[in-house]
C-alpha cells in the first residue's frame, strides 16, 4: 500500500512561493508509486454565503481558522503522514502548528516544512515556537543549507531538501546578445526590499534611457513602490500584479537579466526559474542566497541594501555580453544538476516512508 501524505499548505489563492512548491510538489507525487497525496489547504474558501464574511477584515481570519481547523479534525485520522508547509511568526501559530497537533492527537507522524527566511528573528524572539518546533514534529524539514544551520543554532536538527523547478514548462532561451530589459518577480512586501531595485534601476536607466524593469507580484508596498517611481523620475517600469505560471513563464521569455533585492531571504524559487529560463541573475546576499547563487560563477551578489552595486553588477552584464552567457549556462547546469523533480522526489518520498513505519 502507498502511504497517505496529507500535504497542508497555502493554496494559490495566496501570492508566494510556499504556495507554489506545494502545488509542484502535489503534482510531482500524484504519479508516484509509494505516495497517495492530498492537499488541505490554510485558506480554505468558504461555500455559498459564507464566503462574503471572507471579505471582512479580522472575521476573515476567525471563520476561515475555523473552517480549516475543523477539516483537521476530519482528514488528519484518514492519512499516515502530515506534512505540514510553515512560514514564522503568528503564520506558524495559525496554520503548521495546529495541523502538527493534530497529527499528535491522532498518532500521525508530523513534518514541519520550514521555509521562512525570517526563522532566526522567529527562533530567537517568539519562545512558544521555539518549544514546539522542537517537539511537535517528528521531522523537520527545510529547503536549504542556510536554515539547517539556523536551526541547529537553537539545538534544532533539520534536514534540507530543496526547492525544484518544472524544467519542462519554463521558456529556455540562450540570451547571446543582452537587452536592458529586467524581471523583478517578488511580493511587494518590505522584507523583499523592491525599492532597492528601483533605486538600482535608477542608475542604469541613467546609461540605458531605453531601459526596462517588469515587476510581478503584489503586495502592500504597491502604491508606494509606484510612487517611489514617480519620484525617481523613472520610465519603462511595469507593475503587472499577481500572475499565474503561464503568465510569468512567458514574462520570463521577454526578460534578459533577473533583479532580486531582499533583505531577508531563504531560497528563493523566482531564482532558480530564472536559472531555469537562461537568465543571468543579479541578487542581493540576503539569508540563504548564498547557498544557490554563488558569485562569478552562476550569478552576481552583491550586498543587502546597496543599490549601487546592484545596479553596478547589471551593467556589468550589459557590457560584457561574455559572462552573461557564461552565468547563465552554468546556473542552467545548476538547476538539472540540483533543483529538477527526479532529484527531489527521492528525498520526500524517503521522509514519507520512513516515518510511516
Amino acid at each position: 500500500m502507498r502511504v497517505r501524505v496529507l500535504i497542508v499548505g497555502p493554496s494559490l489563492d495566496i501570492l508566494g512561493g510556499q504556495a507554489v512548491q506545494a502545488q509542484r510538489l502535489l503534482m510531482g507525487l500524484a504519479s508516484s508509486q509509494k505516495v497517495e497525496v492530498s492537499f488541505l489547504p490554510v485558506n480554505p474558501r468558504l461555500p455559498g454565503p459564507l464566503r462574503l464574511l471572507q471579505s471582512i477584515k479580522f472575521v476573515r481570519t476567525v471563520v476561515t481558522s475555523i473552517a480549516y481547523w475543523a477539516s483537521l479534525l476530519w482528514r488528519v485520522p484518514r492519512v499516515d503522514v502530515v506534512h505540514a508547509f510553515s512560514a514564522s511568526y503568528c503564520s506558524y501559530l495559525l496554520a503548521p502548528l495546529p495541523a502538527l497537533l493534530a497529527a499528535r492527537l491522532f498518532g500521525r507522524p508530523g513534518i514541519l516544512n520550514y521555509r521562512s527566511g525570517e526563522a532566526a528573528d522567529h527562533l530567537m524572539n517568539w519562545p512558544l515556537s521555539r518549544r514546539s518546533i522542537a517537539s511537535v514534529p517528528n521531522l523537520v524539514v527545510v529547503p536549504s543549507g542556510y536554515l539547517v544551520s539556523v536551526f541547529a543554532a537553537f539545538g534544532i536538527a533539520a534536514q534540507a531538501i530543496p526547492n525544484f523547478v518544472p524544467l519542462d514548462s519554463l521558456p529556455y532561451r540562450q540570451r547571446t546578445r543582452v537587452r536592458p530589459v529586467f524581471l523583478s518577480n517578488r511580493n511587494l512586501e518590505p522584507l523583499y526590499n523592491v525599492a532597492c531595485t528601483l533605486r538600482a534601476f535608477r542608475i542604469v536607466q541613467n546609461r540605458f534611457p531605453d531601459a526596462q524593469l517588469m515587476v510581478a507580484g503584489d503586495g502592500s508596498q504597491r502604491d508606494e513602490l509606484e510612487a517611489m517611481c514617480q519620484g525617481l523620475c523613472l520610465q519603462g517600469v511595469s507593475f503587472l500584479g499577481k500572475l499565474n505560471s503561464a503568465e510569468i513563464a512567458a514574462l520570463y521569455d521577454r526578460c534578459d537579466i533577473y533583479l532580486n533585492s531582499p533583505n531577508i531571504d531563504n531560497m528563493p524559487t523566482s531564482i532558480l526559474e530564472a536559472f531555469a529560463c537562461g537568465l543571468p541573475v543579479v541578487t542581493t546576499n540576503a539569508g540563504g542566497i548564498p547557498y544557490i547563487v554563488e558569485d562569478g560563477r552562476n550569478g552576481l551578489m552583491v550586498a543587502v541594501g546597496d543599490s549601487e552595486a546592484l545596479a553596478h553588477a547589471a551593467l556589468r552584464l550589459l557590457d560584457d555580453q561574455t559572462l552573461c552567457v557564461q552565468l547563465a549556462d552554468d546556473a542552467r547546469a545548476e538547476c538539472e544538476s540540483r533543483f529538477v523533480w527526479s532529484k527531489v522526489k527521492i528525498a520526500w518520498e524517503d521522509c514519507y516512508l520512513r516515518l510511516s513505519r
